[in-house]
């Protein structure tokens, strides 16, 4: 690395003494500064991360969008290119490789690279069902990035051009099956605030569904917010289970992986469409906005009408991990 600050990575954290020394570790080589930035653990995540060289700060939970742009907010002026990393995610070494040889050469048009992310689960790698590798946008310049405004499933958005790096991030928890139910059972209800949103429009919020601009993330998007959302409520999760077990192999991940796509191709989006079914017959049967069936159903409290998710309160206990659904 150059005397310049040249990559900070941004780590939010809760309880992760598990993952956090590991996802330092992997970018120690590559990141000038590395924040932590926790909202409460009450295990040793805190103190690990300074131990191993981190600067720790705290704030609040709110949701992964306020955090994360709060992280932004708190970064040196000098900042050059930012690495958003998940406590429970690595950077590999081909990835480490990449952003040392060739993030310093990058043109100026040049506002963000994406990568390419993998899942593990209950220690087996996912490598069938069509979801993986992912490609996602991690790496950008400073001030020509945020993480976009939403409830749930949040992407960073670029302002400028963006390159591909090979390289990957591993998804690797260490936590139980219990811990993960939990975790999206959480991410189940703010998911329905997002679907709620689409439909009524109570709250400001941001997308990168995009048909024409060829990246992975805003297609899967406008399909999920165009095609996916008119689908019948349960139903389109059923189908889309079929579509990755069996037409996309996903049999072919073994047992790990069948529970995998189970959970997490129709569970999960089964429990959204009821959730979301739940809400909408509370507003039919007691005569309230969407903002009020959800305070009332889920326990998220959005304050007024059309406030901006960066001011608002929420009631549900979450886990500020990557929300990034497959």
């Amino acid at each position: 690395m150059s005397d310049a600050p040249l990559l900070t990575t941004i780590i939010l954290t809760k309880n992760e003494e598990k993952h956090i020394e590991r996802a330092i570790a992997s970018v120690a080589g590559v990141s000038a500064r590395i924040f932590v930035i926790d909202s409460g653990s009450t295990d040793r995540t805190v103190e690990l991360a300074a131990a191993n060289g981190a600067t720790v700060l705290s704030n609040p939970w709110v949701n992964y969008s306020t955090q994360f742009n709060w992280a932004l907010s708190q970064l040196p002026a000098d900042t050059k290119w930012v690495l958003r990393l998940d406590a429970d995610e690595y950077v590999t070494k081909p990835l480490a490789a990449e952003i040392e040889s060739s993030l310093g050469g990058k043109s100026d048009n040049v506002a963000g690279v994406y990568v390419s992310r993998r899942m593990h689960f209950l220690g087996r790698r996912i490598k069938w069902g069509g979801i993986f590798p992912i490609r996602v946008a991690r790496l950008f310049r400073y001030g020509r990035g945020r993480c976009e405004s939403r409830w749930m499933d949040e992407h960073i958005i670029i302002e400028g051009d963006a390159a591909e790096f090979t390289g990957e991030l591993i998804d690797d928890n260490h936590n139980s099956l219990t811990w993960w139910t939990e975790k999206h059972n959480s991410y189940s209800a703010r998911e329905v605030v997002d679907l709620l949103n689409l439909e009524y429009g109570f709250i400001e919020s941001e997308t990168v569904a995009d048909l024409s601009g060829g990246q992975q993330a805003g297609l899967k998007r406008w399909v999920k917010e165009h095609l996916y959302t008119r689908a019948p409520l349960g139903m389109r999760a059923l189908i889309y289970f079929i579509y990755r077990y069996f037409f996309r192999l996903g049999f072919l991940d073994g047992r790990e992986g069948t529970a995998f796509h189970f959970l997490q191709g129709f569970w999960y989006r089964y429990l959204v469409d009821m959730k979301y079914h739940e809400v909408q017959s509370h507003m039919r049967s007691e005569g309230v906005d969407a903002p009020e069936a959800i305070k009332r159903v889920l326990g998220i409290d959005l304050g007024l009408a059309n406030t901006s998710p960066q001011t608002l309160d929420i009631d549900l206990k979450g886990q500020p991990t990557s929300q990034e659904t497959a």
